[in-house]
């Protein structure tokens, strides 16, 4: 009998469906068991294709749903529906791998949550930097006093998106106009969940959204949100107009240092700067070599382990909440 994690996936939708059953098929100790995509067009597009080629496309979600030999699901779908495709899964007792963001319903999101809280399933939210060595790193330093006082936070990770949305998917322009934060509701969650594990929770949330290229006009296209805190500030700057490649980068600034990574994909170097010699980093400016790790594969063996009990989870369900209502905040989803 074999004792691989049996798992499924939920939708096709997410941008990043594919990668992430590619990140499950790959796994040694995970049986994908089948996918289910309730959108029967996207469907026939997908299934013939590589990767989705590998997996059995099942006709109802209850086959996984109401197995109880599956354990886990990846809930994939647009951000649309992913929010109801996960609760589906919490309901049914499994464990969750919620690909960003968790909707646009604060309240639903909490209510999913406590339930998977009260039942004791995992829900570990798809931000795909918890396992990124520089984001590890510059964390550790900020959290631990390394760095100082950390007064300042600085985020940039802007993207090139088509106007219009590719075959099947909600993806381009016109997809995430839907959202009244556009591309910062997209991806905003990925330098939240980073700043909010560093500094906690804001105190005051601004936000300045423009559209300033997109021919769909409700998109938001050029966006700033700006996190206040007792003692520090932290500015997210997203944008869907930056030409490939793109130059993301993140700036951790304390009184006895600074720690600047650009870009972060693909990882290369951490620029660390000390007023004093520290451990085996020396006063001035030291150029440290980071390692260029796939997204999700380390999350999502982590994710493996947390289900097995051998460790726990890297981010708490507050944590995750916290993530949600600061990107709900900063998008207008709830008042700043």
């Amino acid at each position: 009998m074999s004792n691989k994690l049996r798992m499924a996936q939920y939708g096709t939708k997410h941008g990043h469906a594919e990668g992430v059953l590619r990140v499950m098929l790959d796994h040694p100790e995970i049986e994908v068991v089948g996918v289910y995509e309730p959108d029967l067009v996207r469907r026939k597009q997908v299934e013939k294709s590589a990767t989705w080629n590998e997996v059995t496309f099942v006709d109802n979600p209850s086959e996984f749903l109401d197995n109880p030999s599956v354990v886990s699901v990846a809930s994939e779908g647009a951000n649309k529906e992913s929010l109801g495709f996960t609760e589906e899964i919490v309901a049914a007792g499994k464990h969750v791998f919620y690909d960003k963001p968790a909707g646009d319903d604060y309240q639903r999101f909490e209510r999913v949550v406590e339930q998977a809280r009260k039942q004791g399933t995992m829900l570990q939210m798809g931000y795909m930097f918890r396992k990124h060595d520089g984001f590890e790193r510059i964390a550790n330093w900020a959290r631990s006093g390394f760095l100082g006082h950390v007064f300042q936070v600085r985020a940039h990770m802007s993207t090139w998106l088509p106007e219009k949305n590719p075959e099947g998917i909600q993806t381009g322009k016109e997809g995430l106009a839907h959202f009244k934060g556009g591309i910062m509701y997209d991806l905003g969650g990925h330098m939240l969940d980073q700043i909010v594990w560093m500094l906690g929770r804001p105190k005051k949330v601004s936000r300045f959204f423009q559209n300033s290229a997109s021919e769909t006009r409700e998109m938001m296209d050029n966006t700033l949100g700006v996190f206040e805190y007792s003692n520090a500030i932290a500015t997210v700057d997203i944008t869907a107009l930056e030409p490939r490649p793109m130059a993301r980068r993140f700036e951790v600034y304390g009184t006895k240092g600074s720690a600047i990574m650009e870009p972060f994909e693909p990882a290369d170097t951490i620029r660390l700067t000390l007023d004093q010699d520290q451990g085996e980093y020396k006063k001035g400016v030291n150029i440290i070599k980071i390692e260029d790790r796939a997204r999700y594969v380390d999350t999502f063996a982590e994710l493996v382990r947390n289900i097995k009990g051998e460790s726990e989870p890297l981010r708490t369900l507050d944590h995750e909440l916290l993530v949600q209502e600061t990107l709900m905040r900063v998008t207008g989803g709830l008042a700043g």
